[in-house]
């Protein structure tokens, strides 16, 4: 790297890549950690691909999973990790570097990681690189020869990494870890916090790309059948994405891009709990609430899934059809009403009947508000309007005194009448009334109720301006129901408008919301299921697998020698 003749240095660093695979190097820890951090901060430079360094990085993973006893002399059993590492660096962003990736043989390299060979953590760069020769197009078919595995491979990856790291990692003792896994995580700097936090970093991290990794043969139409398979489509509902690579799909956006094929419709239609899940999200403050609306629309347009999905579906997004715009997109809630309405008149008159009468309930609710009632409010006169008006306030003020005087059930019923009255026009007028009527229903222990009626009142207020107290109801009413994603959303966002309505630095969060985002954190950790069953655990890995329990070079290299295996 020194040298100063270019055509000098091109060639000691081609036999340098052509010799380390066959050498024993103790420096070879040290020369692969110096190419890692360039391929990192210098994805895009040519010349350590255009001399050799794939070849050199496959040639070394293929030897570390084939020679067991010199993967684990020196430091070499850091080796595959940061040969895998610099290959999904450099196939990252450029194409033909992938092209020469693959034309030097990495793919089988990476798979044998991707088995789980050596441990989760080779298989977190393993994954990673694959997606990346994957997510391009001339070089996809290399990993496509493959498909079934990988598919299969990615799956069980996604489903298990996060019980695999808390079991392998975060649930073991200090004393106990592997120590080149703790080195990694931390650089060799930091203490048990650091090395916990980043090891939860990585656990999201490996699900992400697995994610990413199947989204790229989805996206393709390829193995749709594996990939709905009817268990999988059921966690791929509660698997967050985006928190360590906002570049992954997450699971909503596996499930969105399945929506783009008949079969990946059919088979999310016929899951109940993931249909449920994208009714939930889609009335919350996640970053997915855009995605969650488009899956449920795209079910609804197709005939052969609208009256499956229709039944659950509709008692959600009748609470969005007066959603003007998301994520810079516009006219929201009219895309809704159409999908929500576009056979009303069969159930109108008769010739269709839903399975749910909360669903047709809701149909007309919503044909009511956005058809009905609209054709009437153009024919009142100014008069009218005002009487409507001043009427309006008066139930109010009653519903108000009737809830201050503990009359909750009579101050609903105010509510609900100066709703049925209030013209559409008057927005402002109605998120309080919606607001107001969901904190009765807050204290008539009506969780249902309150979401429907705060996600009424926050689709009338703005994005950029979201009704706080709506925000702050909605997130005890999840909490009511158990949902602890949603409600820590909301009261994230909640708190967001709080301090911005504020503009002060000494802006304080109210003790109320800090009880609530403690809880629901706690209850959203990543590993919080799996600390859930930790007794079980410890009694399971009474036999320990090499190099998974934390057990130092001579620990391993006796376990060995005494079980005369791997």
């Amino acid at each position: 790297m020194n040298e100063q003749d270019p055509s000098l240095r091109k060639a000691k660093l081609a036999r340098c890549f052509k010799e380390m695979p066959l050498r024993d190097d103790q420096e070879h820890v040290l020369v692969l950690r110096g190419i890692w951090n360039i391929a990192m901060t210098q994805p895009d430079d040519p010349e350590f691909p255009s001399l050799g360094v794939f070849d050199c990085m496959g040639k070394l993973i293929q030897r570390a999973v084939n020679d067991k006893e010199w993967l684990l002399r020196d430091q070499n059993i850091y080796i595959p990790y940061y040969a895998a590492h610099i290959i999904g660096s450099y196939t990252m962003n450029k194409v033909q570097f992938a092209e020469k990736a693959v034309k030097s043989n990495v793919v089988l390299p990476l798979i044998e990681l991707l088995r789980g060979k050596i441990s989760w953590v080779e298989q977190r760069v393993a994954v990673r690189s694959l997606g990346h020769l994957a997510s391009h197009a001339r070089t996809f078919e290399a990993i496509a020869e493959h498909e079934v595995e990988i598919i299969k491979l990615a799956m069980e990856i996604a489903c298990n990494c996060i019980k695999t790291v808390y079991r392998r990692f975060i649930g073991v003792k200090d004393s106990k870890r592997v120590k080149y896994h703790s080195d990694l995580l931390t650089t060799g700097l930091g203490d048990l916090e650091i090395e916990n936090r980043k090891a939860e970093e990585w656990a999201s991290q490996l699900q992400c790309w697995s994610l990413h990794l199947l989204n790229c043969f989805a996206c393709k139409g390829r193995s749709l059948n594996l990939i709905c398979n009817k268990h999988f489509l059921k966690e791929l509902g509660g698997m967050w994405g985006g928190l360590a690579n906002c570049a992954s799909p997450g699971g909503i956006g596996c499930i969105r891009t399945l929506c783009n094929f008949k079969t990946g419709r059919e088979s999310l239609a016929n899951s109940k709990e993931v249909i449920e899940i994208l009714c939930n999200i889609s009335r919350s403050s996640d970053d997915w609430q855009c995605m969650a609306i488009d899956c449920l629309l795209l079910l609804l347009k197709d005939t052969d899934t609208r009256y499956i999905v229709i039944n659950t579906a509709a008692l959600s997004l009748a609470d969005l059809v007066e959603l003007r715009s998301l994520n810079e997109r516009k006219k929201v809630g009219e895309a809704i009403t159409q999908a929500l309405l576009q056979d009303y008149h069969k159930i109108k008159y008769g010739d269709l009947k839903l399975s749910s009468q909360d669903a047709e309930r809701a149909l007309k609710e919503t044909w009511d508000l956005m058809v009905e009632r609209r054709k009437r409010e153009e024919l009142m006169s100014e008069e009218e309007l005002k009487e409507r008006k001043n009427l309006v306030g008066m139930l109010k003020q009653e519903g108000n005194k009737k809830f201050w005087s503990g009359h909750i059930e009579k101050a609903v019923t105010r509510y609900t009448k100066a709703l049925d009255l209030c013209p559409s026009k008057m927005r402002k007028e109605r998120i309080v009334l919606y607001s107001n009527r969901a904190q009765g229903y807050l204290l008539l222990n009506n969780p249902e109720a309150v979401i429907s009626d705060t996600t009424r009142a926050l689709c009338l207020s703005t994005t950029a301006n979201p009704h706080r107290k709506s925000l702050w109801r909605r997130a005890q009413a999840y909490d009511m129901k158990g949902l602890a994603k949603e409600s820590l959303m909301d009261c994230l966002m909640f708190i967001h408008g709080r301090m911005k309505a504020e503009k002060t630095k000494n802006a304080k969060i109210p003790y109320f919301a800090t009880r609530m985002i403690h809880k629901q954190m706690n209850a959203t950790w990543l590993f919080a299921t799996v600390a859930k069953s930790k007794d079980k655990y410890e009694a399971e890995v009474e036999k320990p697998k090499v190099l998974e329990h934390g057990e130092d070079q001579c620990q391993v290299t006796e376990i060995k020698e005494r079980n005369g295996e791997w």
